[in-house]
């Protein structure tokens, strides 16, 4: 006697996951992004805060965890880097989670020179393409401008800067999170990447 079924169609078909099953929960998660956002718009300055803090944590984990891996990590080359990639990240993390102004002029000063080296990029890479030339030119010269702007109304700019940033991610965030479970309760696949 065998396992084997003489019917295809007699095999017991595996439980694949409801359509729409969770999308509430998908839903609610967007709806509170999105709540997030507008009041990371309407407070950026306590949402400044909140993102240096949670960078801060972040940097201060990170550091502690290098600097055990570079301690214990006994008789490998980065052993040194480790240790000091570590207590620099630890003590970038302790600044900014002690002084958390300190920490949001740095993320700021950041984000500014990452919109002026993208832009200076953009209208190099502009200047060499034949489509869309214009487009990634004026792009360039855009983030440029931003990155003159953040400069020129620095500190203010540095105490809600991270702020925006937080909460437009949030509302992007939470508006593709809704969107993505209403299609989920009509019965499209969540989280599909076809």
């Amino acid at each position: 006697m065998t396992d084997t079924f003489r019917d295809e169609g007699a095999r017991p078909a595996m439980s694949a996951p409801l359509a729409g099953a969770g999308w509430g929960w998908m839903l609610g998660y967007g709806i509170l992004s999105v709540v997030l956002g507008i009041a990371a718009f309407a407070w950026p300055f306590a949402a400044t805060l909140a993102a240096t803090l949670v960078v801060g944590a972040f940097f201060t984990a990170a550091g502690i965890v290098s600097i055990v891996a570079g301690i214990r990590g006994r008789g490998h080359d980065g052993r040194g880097y480790a240790i000091g990639f570590g207590i620099v990240s630890l003590l970038i993390g302790l600044v900014m989670a002690l002084e958390p102004m300190s920490g949001a002029f740095s993320l700021t000063l950041m984000v500014t020179a990452w919109l002026a080296v993208r832009g200076v990029m953009e209208i190099a890479f502009g200047t060499r393409m034949r489509r869309g030339k214009a487009m990634m030119i004026v792009l360039g010269v855009v983030n440029i401008v931003l990155a003159g702007v953040v400069l020129a109304t620095l500190p203010f700019s540095a105490l809600t800067l991270p702020g925006y940033i937080l909460g437009i991610s949030f509302l992007f965030g939470g508006v593709t999170a809704i969107a993505s479970a209403l299609a989920h309760r009509k019965g499209a696949p969540a989280f599909s990447a076809t």
